[in-house]
């Protein structure tokens, strides 16, 4: 049996222009970068930064790698989770404040969700949290959502 772990320590994506990077996940996502722990090549190039998410416990790490980010344009790395489909109506309000496109709400396989795309094409998705817990939620089939 293995042994357990403690959680996730951080989230890591690729990105092909850092300055791009961290502008968008500010503005879209209100992160706020943590300049102390900025990772950086013995001549002080940067080519990482950690951001933090109002309400995620987990530090995003933008890592610059524009092959990475290119190779896994469209795909979706990362959902995040929000309570109510009131709490993505606040999301899409605010994305349109800011100018980022996006989807409008979905129907998902659990719950309800949109989203949206960073500069380099990944796709980020806020998801409903399932009322109570995902060992309780409901999954739809495929024909539902059509």
């Amino acid at each position: 049996m293995a042994p357990s772990l403690a959680g996730v320590h951080h989230l890591k994506l690729p990105v092909s222009d850092l300055s791009a990077g961290i502008a968008w996940f500010e503005t879209a996502l209100g992160a706020r970068r943590l300049e102390k722990f900025d990772h950086c090549h013995p001549d002080g190039t940067l080519f990482g930064v950690i951001m933090m998410l109002p309400g995620v416990a987990i530090p995003v790490e933008l890592r610059l790698n524009p092959l990475a980010a290119t190779a896994i344009a469209g795909f979706d790395p990362i959902t995040f989770g929000v309570d109510g489909v009131e709490g993505l109506r606040r999301w899409a309000a605010h994305l349109d404040e800011v100018g980022v496109e996006h989807s409008p709400i979905i129907t998902g396989f659990i719950g309800h969700l949109i989203e949206f795309r960073t500069p380099d094409g990944l796709c980020v998705r806020i998801y409903t949290n399932p009322r109570n817990g995902f060992a309780h939620a409901h999954m739809r089939s495929p024909r539902d959502l059509v």
